[in-house]
């Protein structure tokens, strides 16, 4: 039963993002026909004009580009949060045809920050609350026969919001970038919120005319939260800033 712990993967995105959503745009536009605008693509440097697509909101020929990836350590509570975004698709593992028994490695869990905070004591009580869980778990596939899926899925019944799940999933651009304009706010919940800072950096690498200027609400504008700002408007600049800096320093 280890604790587990975020990672993020880009897996894959559509090749040459830029000039995809560049030649979609501009046939919009153009007399010309797909092969004649797709010749004008290579012979030119298509971030202005994907900058511009962005900052005027034009933002349908964005949804040309997708970009998947691949989570793991999260826990399920993240994963209702994330299936909330419906323009995506989701592949996630089974609680059903994966046994989660000890004697196969239990299952994995997530411990809250906050619980951490609180000092060794209250994060053993919670490492002791899991061990518990575990047990009912393991006792109720064993009474509902250790038939596979068919205990599994009842059995699952008893594991918490804590434990930990892989995902696959794919989001076009424009959605991505909601994604970004709600998930990396401070009003975000923390395990998505981190998760959603790890995609953008990873995003700004991969595509950085689309994602440069992506992030909460409050990096270009004033927040758009009213009364419910978190106040720290400076602060999550200067961490888009800092985030912009090190990708920078690492290319």
């Amino acid at each position: 039963m280890p604790e587990t712990t975020l990672r993020v993967n880009l897996i894959k995105y559509t090749a040459d993002p830029e000039e995809t959503i560049a030649m979609a745009a501009k046939l919009c536009y153009s007399p010309a026909g797909i092969d004649e605008i797709k010749a004008g693509m290579a012979k030119k440097d298509q971030n202005a004009f994907i900058e511009k697509l962005v900052s005027m909101g034009h933002y349908s020929p964005i949804e040309h580009a997708s970009f998947t990836f691949g989570v793991e350590g999260v826990s399920r509570a993240l994963l209702a949060q994330l299936t909330r975004h419906r323009l995506a698709s989701f592949s996630v593992q089974s609680q059903r045809y994966v046994s989660y028994k000890k004697e196969k490695g239990g299952f994995s869990y997530v411990v809250p920050p906050s619980i951490k905070a609180l000092g060794r004591d209250a994060e053993e009580k919670f490492r002791s609350e899991m061990a518990t869980m575990q047990g009912w778990y393991d006792e109720w596939v064993k009474r509902l026969g250790e038939t596979g899926e068919k205990a599994n899925q009842d059995a699952r019944f008893v594991l918490p919001n804590a434990c930990g799940t892989k995902i696959v999933f794919t989001m076009n651009a424009r959605e991505l970038l909601h994604f970004f304009s709600l998930r990396c706010c401070n009003r975000a919940q923390w395990e998505i919120r981190a998760m959603a800072w790890e995609m953008l950096r990873q995003c700004i690498e991969a595509a950085p005319a689309i994602f440069k200027n992506a992030g909460p609400g409050c990096i270009n504008k004033p927040c758009p939260e009213g009364k419910m700002t978190c106040g720290q408007q400076k602060q999550v600049r200067e961490k888009h800033r800092a985030l912009m800096g090190s990708i920078q320093k690492g290319k």
